[in-house]
């Protein structure tokens, strides 16, 4: 029997939460136990967080803070790290991470207390470094907009990753922060595959639609550059230079890259939904996986978790080098001007 696919989304399971102790689940084909489609649609729940900047000590990940004005995420990656998170809320980190938002309508009056708060000083912040902050719900909400009201009207940098063109929605704030040197953008793109993009990231933007934004961004000043990620061997790792081909003929200012982990239930989902959608290449896939962390699916070290080890990372590494000192050598992000921070938010916000 052909496995039943959830239409536009990543995860084709909600694994147990390893939380709790009762379960709720789909257990048989037969349809005795089955869902309507209908239960895995988006839902939103609102949260009042007492503060907003989340700190971490990771020299994988720059500018050790971030901000998330959301939790869970409508692009429905399959891949996610960020999935576990969702089990803190009582939740799966499969169909529920990508169908029960929580959105934190309160976050830019909390940045705005940080900024002036006596303790604070002028410091990079990171916008999605758990899920996109420009994922589908953002159009309702505004809440990535007006954050980027208060880092402007303070005049504190803002670094931005996202697979979202509804940025473009932001480029009159974007491009102040850029004329003050305070800004950094990084579009996520990991293939040049439609087809794969459909399955793996099914309510993400278009690869053409993401290079249209890093070509539109940069063409405004807004230093923009290309993040992929993840890599994975057996399914997108051949795009890699074609990628970097098209992100330097969109101007692109940077590449980095990640290779694929498999972090806590995130490992069960993944091999699920390649199960169902790629089952010819998942021993290749799985084994090109453990190949690059040491033997295991996910590897936790700083350092090692994002670029993996052994000869396959070492191939990617290489490829992705090779592909930016051909199209795109001498490219950098321009440094961020901490001198601009206006204590008191002082001043208009467009001065």
């Amino acid at each position: 029997m052909e496995a039943k696919l959830y239409k536009g989304k990543g995860a084709q399971i909600n694994p147990f939460n390893k939380f709790q102790n009762q379960h709720v689940g789909r257990f048989f084909d037969e349809g005795i136990d089955d869902f309507e489609d209908s239960e895995h649609q988006v839902s939103i729940y609102s949260e009042n967080p007492k503060t907003i900047i989340s700190r971490f000590e990771s020299p994988d990940v720059p500018h050790g803070m971030s901000i998330n004005p959301y939790q869970g995420c409508e692009h429905g990656c399959v891949y996610c790290y960020a999935r576990n998170s969702h089990e803190y809320w009582g939740l799966s980190a499969g169909l529920d991470f990508e169908s029960k938002i929580i959105v934190k309508k309160n976050a830019p009056e909390l940045l705005e207390k940080q900024f002036l708060s006596k303790t604070w000083k002028a410091h990079p912040v990171m916008l999605s470094g758990n899920t996109d902050c420009y994922q589908p719900v953002e159009r309702k909400f505004n809440i990535t907009r007006r954050l980027l009201e208060v880092f402007l009207k303070y005049r504190n940098p803002v670094s931005i990753v996202t697979k979202n063109s509804l940025i473009l929605r932001d480029q009159d704030i974007l491009s102040e922060l850029a004329r003050h040197k305070l800004v950094h953008v990084m579009v996520s793109i990991n293939s040049m595959d439609e087809t794969l993009r459909r399955n793996l990231e099914p309510r993400t933007a278009t690869y053409s639609k993401r290079l249209e934004v890093v070509k539109k961004l940069n063409n405004n000043g807004i230093p923009t550059g290309v993040i992929i990620a993840p890599v994975i061997p057996g399914l997108n790792l051949q795009d890699v230079p074609s990628v970097i081909e098209a992100a330097a003929q969109a101007k692109a200012m940077k590449i980095a890259h990640i290779v694929l982990r498999l972090n806590g239930k995130v490992a069960d989902i993944f091999r699920n939904w390649l199960e169902a959608v790629y089952p010819d290449r998942v021993e290749k896939v799985w084994s090109h996986v453990e190949a690059m962390h040491a033997g295991q699916v996910n590897d936790s070290r700083f350092l090692k978790r994002m670029l993996g080890e052994g000869k396959m990372a070492e191939l990617v590494q290489q490829m992705v080098k090779t592909a930016v000192d051909k199209h795109m050598p001498n490219r950098s992000m321009p440094e961020f001007d901490l001198s601009k921070f206006r204590k008191g938010g002082m001043y208009g916000l467009w001065e």
